[in-house]
């Protein structure tokens, strides 16, 4: 069996991740996967990309390029918002290519969909492609006229338009054009959606575009050989952390100015914590000193993957305010490493956190519930020892790398 995982990225953001590691987990079960991508940051020859075989000053044009394409794909959001179109979550995807050719140059018995924006798979390119197809969906741009999370906007059951995310009152906008290139290039497709939340899957269902596709959900995976517990005083010293805190963890690409990931809602939170369980926080993902917080802050940046495990296993508890969320890696790497977790009880997220069994679900943009959490998780001593085992073993049960891998296989034994 030759699928052919198909991301924008190998590495570089959360889909990336869940993909590459799927990748690596089929190919230790003995299935010859390969990777197909645009921009390859990993030095991984069973990835396929501009610096897989482009040495030199090439390369960084390739790179040029990727980026020019992106941006030349958005140039329709001007139209709506001039001065910020680049930040908008919103992917058009109409600038042509002929990417089919290089999958049937590649020749797979498969072809595996993740994440296909930044202008990477145009909408029309979909329907060129010949061999069967599965798609997992990362986040609800598949099934939307362009945006990637919809917020409180429900067009995509119908045909989009009005998008509130390019600020229009006009039916037939931008969203309703793309909505009706997926129609016309997707609806006689017969491929299968994968999706890794109870939760992604029924919104797709409820969609205009995938309500008459074949839906599984199959959920990301982790490889528990690499994310394990540290022992705590151990992971505080090697990250340089107060051994003596009840210590909150935050975290996220882009974690305090990604809106969606909830940041806002998690200083609120922090204004309410009791001072006699003596909280510091802990984030990474990106630096902002100069926020002004009511606890002290241990910004640590990007960090290297070789020390998330110290991350997770530093703090008492991890927090994931995201307003919506599919199923965040972060949760299941900070559970896997024993950690328990704080959330709203939103999206896929209960797909991960079992309320006041590994963590604690809050009422959805409730502050105070969420406080209370933090503080419920840290307050005793053997509630914390019970909550981070049962952490590990909920991981251990349900995302071990090895057993969604194959789930995967039989999947594409079944769709082929």
């Amino acid at each position: 069996m030759k699928p052919l995982l198909i991301n924008t990225s190998d590495i570089q953001g959360g889909a990336a991740r869940a993909a590459y590691r799927l990748h690596q987990e089929l190919q230790q079960i003995d299935v010859q996967s390969k990777m197909l991508v645009e921009k390859k940051t990993s030095n991984d020859a069973s990835v396929i990309g501009p610096k897989a075989t482009i040495k030199g000053p090439s390369a960084s044009k390739w790179n040029t390029m990727a980026v020019a394409r992106y941006i030349v794909d958005r140039f329709p959001l001007v139209y709506y918002n001039y001065h910020n179109f680049q930040q908008i979550d919103w992917s058009p995807q109409w600038l042509p290519n002929n990417i089919h050719k290089k999958i049937n140059r590649i020749d797979p018995d498969i072809v595996h969909f993740h994440w296909i924006c930044q202008g990477f798979i145009p909408v029309q390119e979909v329907s060129k492609i010949k061999q069967p197809l599965v798609w997992t969906l990362h986040d609800m741009w598949a099934f939307t006229g362009g945006c990637h999370y919809n917020g409180t906007c429900d067009g995509y059951k119908d045909k989009c338009g009005k998008c509130p995310q390019l600020g229009s009152d006009n039916e037939n906008d931008l969203s309703n054009w793309v909505w009706k290139r997926k129609k016309k290039y997707w609806s006689d497709l017969d491929f299968t959606v994968v999706t890794p939340s109870h939760w992604m899957a029924n919104c797709a269902r409820s969609s205009s575009l995938f309500e008459d596709k074949k839906i599984e959900v199959v959920p990301n995976g982790l490889n528990l050989q690499k994310f394990k517990p540290v022992a705590k005083d151990e992971a505080r010293e090697a990250l340089e952390l107060p051994p003596d805190k009840n210590l909150i963890l935050f975290g996220a690409l882009n974690s305090t100015h990604d809106t969606r990931k909830g940041f806002q809602y998690l200083k609120s939170a922090m204004s309410m914590l009791s001072k006699d369980l003596d909280f510091e926080a802990i984030v990474f993902g990106n630096s902002s000193e100069g926020d002004q917080l009511d606890i002290p802050v241990n910004y640590l940046g990007r960090i290297p993957d070789n020390m998330l495990n110290s991350a997770f296993s530093a703090a008492d508890v991890f927090v994931a305010p995201s307003v919506q969320d599919n199923l965040p890696n972060t949760i299941m790497e900070a559970l896997a490493c024993g950690t328990p977790s704080v959330a709203f009880d939103v999206g896929g997220i209960p797909d991960l956190i079992v309320h006041k069994e590994n963590g604690f679900l809050a009422k959805p943009f409730d502050v105070e519930d969420l406080a209370e959490g933090i503080e419920w998780v840290v307050g005793e001593d053997q509630r914390k020892k019970y909550l981070s085992e049962i952490s590990r073993k909920h991981v251990e049960n349900n995302f071990e790398l090895k057993l969604v891998a194959k789930k995967h296989a039989d999947l594409y034994s079944k769709v082929l």
